[in-house]
């Protein structure tokens, strides 16, 4: 069993390495636990590395995603719900990618490697939601969707990102006929 104080400082360090990476991610160890109001030794013992550290901020980002899905189904139609999960998604997908110096190949792969298949998962359910209710087309697919929605978190964001112009074309190909 973890400690109460332990789960605290595990939060807070993530919460804080999240931000120091939104930042651009040159933030180091020592300046996480800094802004996390924790020791370095709290720190390492939970992330003995930077490169573990930028992990877990991406697993934790990705599980809040994924846990987002029924929550967003029960407020809003399929493909609402579906554009407002994905622009979540793109922004993650764009903070992994902002990780570039803090991991390397190998855990860029194991990263996607793991999280491929809750995503899959978490898109066919919008999808089967949609295709319930009419709204979607029937030959639409997650994988298709995912591969398609690779190019929205490669657009410049800021001023002038395509990124939400680009997705509304996209969802509007998922539109069931008639």
């Amino acid at each position: 069993m973890v400690r109460s104080d332990a789960l605290q400082n595990r939060a807070r360090i993530l919460a804080a390495a999240r931000e120091a990476f939104a930042e651009g991610g040159g933030a180091s160890m020592n300046q996480v636990a800094q802004r996390a109001g924790v020791g370095p030794g709290t720190l390492y013992r939970n992330f003995p590395t930077r490169e573990a550290l930028a992990l877990a901020v991406y697993q934790d980002e990705v599980e809040r995603i994924i846990g987002a899905v029924p929550g967003l189904l029960a407020g809003a139609t399929p493909l609402e719900a579906l554009r407002i999960w994905t622009t979540d998604l793109v922004e993650a997908m764009r903070q992994k990618h902002g990780l570039g110096d803090a991991l390397s190949p190998g855990a860029h792969q194991a990263i996607t490697e793991r999280t491929y298949g809750p995503v899959v998962a978490s898109i066919a359910a919008f999808l089967d939601a949609g295709k319930a209710d009419g709204s979607i087309r029937t030959d639409a697919d997650p994988g298709d969707f995912l591969q398609l929605t690779g190019a929205l978190w490669r657009a410049a964001p800021g001023p002038g990102d395509r990124s939400p112009r680009m997705l509304a074309l996209i969802l509007d190909g998922l539109r069931a006929s008639g």
